[in-house]
Order: C-alpha cells, then sequence, then structure tokens
C-alpha cells in the first residue's frame, strides 16, 4: 500500500484510530493537512479533527497554523528514546556499529523483527563516498534482505514455522526468492552456516551480509548486516566481513538485554 492510499481496514476503536492517525504522521516527517489526513486514514473529517486535537492537547501531535500542517510531537520522539535506551540501542549498539563501520568501510544496519516486517533501529554510513543508506523508525521485507533472514531463521521456533509458510515472497529485487520451498531451504541453510546473503533481493545493485544477535537460548533478538552497493562488493569479499560482523554481533549479544516475543 503506497503512503498516498487509505487504509482498506481503518481500526474502528478510538485507541485504534489515535495509534493509526500517529503512524500515518510518521510516514510524512513534512506534515500533512487535515483534508489530506482524513482521505487517507478513511476517517471522517470530524473524526480526525476530534483526534488530532486530543493528541495535540497532550504533545503527540504538533499543529503549525501558517501551513495548517499536522507533525508528531517532541512526546512521541521521548517516549521513542525511552524505548530505545531500555533496549540498550542507542549507547550500546551505535558505539559497536560505527567501529564496524570503520574496519568494513561499509554501512552499517541493525533491525529487530515486528510482526511478518523487521523493523530498522540504527543505520550507521560508511566511509565510502557512495553508500548504502538506511531508514532507522521503517518497516522492511524479511524475505529478501540479510537481516530479515537471520530473523526468521533464529526466531522463537514457533515464530519461525509461521513465518517460513505465511510470509508474503514479493519479487522487490531482481534475485528474490518467491517460491516457498526455495525459501524453506534458504531459511534452513542460513540457520545451519549462521549467517545471511541478499544478493540483489531486495534491491538491484545492492548486496547484504546479515548475522543474528542471539541470546543465550540462540534465539535473535536482533540483527546486524553489512551493506555494500554490488559493484563494489564482489560477494567473495563481502563474505570475507562475516568474521568483523560476527565479532560485532557477539559483543553487542552481551551488552544488549534480550528481547521479548
Amino acid at each position: 500500500m503506497s503512503a498516498s492510499e487509505p487504509s482498506a481496514t481503518p481500526p474502528s476503536d478510538m485507541v485504534g484510530k489515535a495509534l493509526h492517525v500517529l503512524t500515518l504522521l510518521g510516514d510524512r516527517p513534512a506534515g500533512v493537512t487535515l483534508s489530506e489526513l482524513a482521505r487517507t486514514s478513511g476517517f471522517p473529517t470530524s473524526t480526525c479533527y476530534r483526534l488530532l486535537k486530543s493528541l495535540t492537547r497532550d504533545g503527540f501531535v504538533e499543529f503549525e497554523a501558517r501551513s495548517k500542517h499536522y507533525t508528531l510531537g517532541l512526546r512521541v520522539y521521548q517516549l521513542g528514546q525511552r524505548v530505545s535506551h531500555a533496549h540498550g540501542f542507542a549507547g550500546v549498539a551505535l558505539p559497536v556499529m560505527r567501529k564496524l563501520a570503520e574496519t568494513c568501510r561499509e554501512a552499517v544496519l541493525m533491525s529487530v523483527l515486528d510482526g511478518d516486517k523487521q523493523l530498522y533501529i540504527h543505520h550507521v554510513e560508511g566511509p565510502q563516498q557512495v553508500s548504502v543508506r538506511g531508514e532507522p523508525g521503517k518497516h522492511g521485507p524479511v524475505h529478501c534482505t540479510s537481516m530479515g533472514k537471520v530473523l526468521i531463521a533464529f526466531a522463537p521456533p514457533e515464530v519461525r514455522d509461521a513465518l517460513v509458510e505465511t510470509v508474503e515472497l514479493s519479487a522487490l529485487g531482481p534475485h528474490a526468492i518467491t517460491d516457498r520451498a526455495a525459501f524453506r531451504t534458504e531459511i534452513e541453510a542460513v540457520r545451519a552456516q549462521g549467517h545471511a546473503v541478499a544478493d540483489e533481493e531486495h534491491e538491484p545493485g545492492i548486496r547484504a551480509l546479515g548475522v543474528p544477535i542471539t541470546g543465550p537460548d540462540g534465539v535473535a533478538h536482533a540483527a546486524l548486516s553489512v551493506a555494500a552497493p554490488a559493484f563494489r562488493m564482489p560477494l567473495d569479499e563481502l563474505l570475507a566481513l562475516r568474521p568483523a560482523l560476527t565479532s560485532a554481533a557477539q559483543e553487542l549479544a552481551v551488552l544488549l538485554p534480550p528481547r521479548p516475543f
């Protein structure tokens, strides 16, 4: 679903409606007008107005009178920072990721499993002039990305089995796996070898190597990857980065608190 399309099944309860509005505002950092938000959300304009009035009152939304645009407020940022701190992402993960980016000279990304998608938590650019960029706070697919594959392969067994059988296998990149049997085989291989490769599966021209950040029980509570333009990173050179990537993941496994499922 594109950002401009209304939700097919908007929530019916008020809390769900308020959360839906906040999610839509999160997809529009430049802000959105009341009429645009009503059209996108599928809610009546009067309902959107009441929701926005309450959310603005409590600091979750800000209103710019001159442009008549609504944006996310600092209260959302404050809560997000608390979540980040609770999971150890900001203070612990970033120094390790920056060191890895300097070692590999490529972009480093971190994500966690969120339902049938991955949620990008952190991104550190590589020192090269052309570098892969990530978008923290955004969702991404799991079937065609290196981090997504390891998040599935090292998820709790019931979660892994469900995702292997039900996740949508969209042909996002030229080499994306779209066959269910082939995807099962891929996840089995990822679990056996301890890493995953995405070779132009998510986007043309991008290669990535991902490893899980696991707890003592072997379950991944996050994933770490190195991503680079394919023209600069042959597959054998990408795989040669695994020791550095695995070392960083092991360091984070000790420092990060476990993530509940």
